[in-house]
């Protein structure tokens, strides 16, 4: 009786929690990033898998409960493309965004960065980035290999460029004492890698603007392909990319300012790195369902905003569209 009262009745492709409130998306979010689902084996998701198709078949077992059924879906949704049904590679699941993401965020937030070492994080963080991008877009379109490479290069000079200029200014700047300049460097990775995301997005997804992507009626049936949506898309992905990074490269250095002068960290240097990793990796940890939460993954868009043909196709008055992650 207790789980029933908890878990609500399971329902095929639909999220559990609520999502036209942002405490029910942070919910949904927090399973799809879940790291535990980095450690499913084939055999578990297959078996995840199979309950499902059972499940839509009619053919369930006798004794499953609806939590059961929410845990598999957790577990594929986790891992398997929404789009294309194929895995995602796990260094670029949301579910590896923080584990794989961590060490990148502490090599853009080490102090006294030399040029060489803010290039080969900036490139770093934008490949991770990209491939993120690229392997949770919405896939109802093929996308060239060409474009990948475009979004590739144009967010990696981005956000070289950008880092490389303000860390330039600074020095050349007369303004600064050493310890003023040393706490305004720890801020340049946010706005450099800010930037870089919008780009990265635009240019990884660019295809989407001029392809469209697919919105669905509520039967889940496609209705056609929407430039619109495709902009609301990118729209509502890019801002989630620039809310991600404020808190991640904003508070560690902060937090580190202040650390740094207690006197245990002073008379112990060497825990300067074990305790700046760990708190890139709180940080991190709070910050990615936070931003992700801010849109909907399956969002809805009125049919009579949409192209003409498309709103003229269906009944439905609210289509939906997967915005990617």
């Amino acid at each position: 009786m207790a789980e029933s009262a908890s878990c609500p009745v399971f329902q095929l492709g639909k999220p559990r929690y609520e999502q036209s409130t942002f405490l029910g998306r942070l919910r949904h979010f927090t399973d799809i990033i879940d790291p535990s689902t980095l450690f499913v084996t084939e055999s578990r998701l297959k078996e995840c898998i199979k309950l499902l198709d059972d499940f839509k078949q009619g053919n369930l077992p006798p004794g499953i409960t609806d939590h059961q059924l929410w845990e598999a879906q957790k577990v594929k949704q986790a891992i398997i493309h929404p789009d294309t049904g194929e895995k995602i590679f796990m260094p670029f699941r949301m579910s590896g965004y923080v584990p794989f993401g961590t060490p990148i965020v502490v090599g853009l937030l080490l102090p006294n960065q030399t040029l060489a070492s803010t290039v080969f994080w900036q490139w770093l963080n934008q490949s991770h980035n990209a491939c993120v991008n690229y392997a949770n877009r919405n896939a109802t379109k093929p996308t060239p290999t060409s474009k990948f490479i475009q979004g590739y290069v144009g967010a990696v000079t981005s956000a070289v460029s950008i880092a490389v200029g303000l860390n330039v200014l600074i020095e050349k700047s007369s303004k600064f004492n050493p310890a003023t300049r040393l706490f305004i460097q720890r801020f340049i990775p946010f706005p450099a890698v800010a930037s870089a995301n919008i780009c990265n997005v635009a240019l990884m997804r660019h295809n989407e603007l001029s392809e469209g992507i697919d919105v669905l009626d509520s039967n889940g049936n496609v209705v056609g392909s929407s430039r619109i949506a495709a902009k609301h898309a990118l729209i509502e992905t890019a801002l989630t990319r620039v809310a991600l990074p404020l808190p991640i490269f904003v508070l560690p250095p902060i937090i580190m300012a202040f650390l740094e002068k207690l006197p245990l960290m002073q008379a112990h240097r060497r825990m300067m790195l074990p305790v700046h990793s760990l708190v890139c990796l709180a940080v991190f940890g709070l910050s990615l369902p936070l931003a992700i939460s801010l849109f909907p993954q399956m969002s809805e868009i009125e049919a009579s905003h949409l192209e003409p043909e498309i709103a003229m196709a269906t009944d439905c008055k609210v289509l939906t569209y997967n915005k990617g992650l």
